[in-house]
């Protein structure tokens, strides 16, 4: 009979950068290192190779440890699928760590099952709530500091101290356009902006 084993998955997203207390959780659960799979993500994408590998590795009877429900999917429906899809068809046991009853370990029994499929639909539904709850709340956060005049992004660059003298070598064609972009430290753009304020400074 082939030896059961125990894995754990680990996922990161740029709004969750640090995956220590995950790593913290498993280990403290004693999932060996090497079946321990981890994705880092950003923003929209949701490519996740190392859970593809985890999931082609998987094998009826294994345990899966993730420290919360969210680390499965990025909203309820992803959430219930991929539940399905480790339970059902692939056969292993899931143990959610930050949430005991969801440990498909226990309570094998009809009840048992109601109650862990009943709190995995609480569970995926407040994830998906609480992660749109958070991105509303960012989105009019920058909302109402652009309305104060806020600026995101880079800080814009200024000129240097002889941007003057710069463009003017420039215009007398003793300097090419690469050497000025060069000398400013600039992209293209920001020198043309650079320079249409200057010369409404020179022309006033």
């Amino acid at each position: 009979m082939e030896e059961k084993k125990i894995y754990g998955y680990v996922r990161c997203s740029s709004a969750d950068q640090n995956e220590d207390r995950q790593m913290i959780a498993l280990h403290e659960a004693a999932v060996p290192e090497k079946n321990i799979f981890m994705d880092k993500q950003s923003g929209k994408d949701f490519d996740r190779p190392n859970y593809k590998k985890l999931v082609q590795e998987l094998k009826a009877g294994d345990l899966l440890y993730i420290l919360s429900i969210d680390r499965l999917g990025r909203n309820y429906e992803e959430i219930q699928n991929q539940w399905r899809i480790l339970t059902k068809e692939i056969g292993i046991d899931i143990c959610v760590l930050d949430m005991p009853l969801l440990d498909t370990r226990n309570g094998k029994d009809l009840m048992g099952t109601f109650i862990a499929d009943l709190v995995l639909q609480i569970l995926s539904f407040v994830a998906q709530s609480e992660r749109e709850s958070i991105k509303k709340r960012q989105a009019e956060g920058i909302a109402a500091a652009k309305a104060r005049g806020v600026k995101f992004g880079r800080p814009e660059k200024e000129a240097p101290d002889d941007f003057g003298r710069i463009v003017k070598a420039w215009e007398q064609k003793k300097l090419s356009f690469a050497d000025v972009l060069e000398k400013c430290n600039m992209s293209e753009a920001t020198f043309y902006r650079r320079l249409r304020e200057y010369r409404l400074l020179r022309n006033k």
